[in-house]
Order: structure tokens, then sequence, then C-alpha cells
């Protein structure tokens, strides 16, 4: 059965890294890209950044870029998001989330509806 687990949230000050990981079960890597979104109370969920099954294409929302690295281990199954300058405004509960099979990821990376499955989400809260 398809499983993603997120992990590696917490609190960290203003400035700080964090690495989430999300690991994949019940299928693999190969065949399908993995989203980061991410959801901050009263707002809607925001893609992130997403990583390409096929040639490791990166995406990256302008909020994000040039702070946040999406990197995969296909022999794990996982997807990593390394975070760094982390600012309040990142605060939010941060999901994976798997496309659809066989679905190009450019130009709708980060559209909600082309994900099948979802994690849990982990907290990650940047605070003084």
């Amino acid at each position: 059965q398809v499983q993603l687990v997120e992990s590696g949230g917490g609190l960290v000050q203003p400035g700080g890294s964090l690495r989430l990981s999300c690991a994949a079960s019940g299928f693999t890597l190969d065949y399908h890209a993995i989203g980061w979104f991410r959801q901050a109370p009263g707002k809607e969920r925001e893609g992130v950044s997403c990583i390409d099954n096929s040639d490791g294409s990166t995406y990256y929302a302008d909020s994000v870029k040039g702070r946040f690295t999406i990197s995969r281990d296909n022999a794990k199954n996982t997807v990593y998001l390394q975070m760094s300058s982390l600012k309040p405004q990142d605060t939010a509960i941060y999901y994976c989330a798997r496309t659809i099979d066989g679905m190009e990821v450019a130009g709708l990376w980060s559209v909600v509806q082309i994900y099948d499955y979802w994690g849990q989400g982990t907290q990650v809260t940047v605070s003084s």
C-alpha cells in the first residue's frame, strides 16, 4: 500500500536550518515525481518544491528559491527538503505528495490536483 511519511520538522530560530525527509513505500520513486507543500493556519496549501522522476528536474516557489534544496535518494526511496535561512513566514505544516502515474510536472508541479497520495505532514516552526 502506498505510504508517504514525513519527518524532520521542529522548532528552529530564524536563520536556522532543518532537513525534512519523505520516506516512500508501496511504490518506487522511479515512476513518480514528489512534491513538497506547506500549509500555514488560515492559508491555502501552497507548493514549495518538486523533483521530477524522469530527469531529476527541480522546481521551487519564488519564496524559497536559494534557501531550500530538494533531493532524492532512490536507493532509500526517500526525498529530502533541505531548508536554510529559515524565516518566521516559513512556519507551516509541511507535506510531501506523489504525482499521479505518468503525470508531466513541468508547469503544473504546484497544482494540488496532480498529486494522488499525501503524507500526514510535519510541523515546522520558525521562531525566536
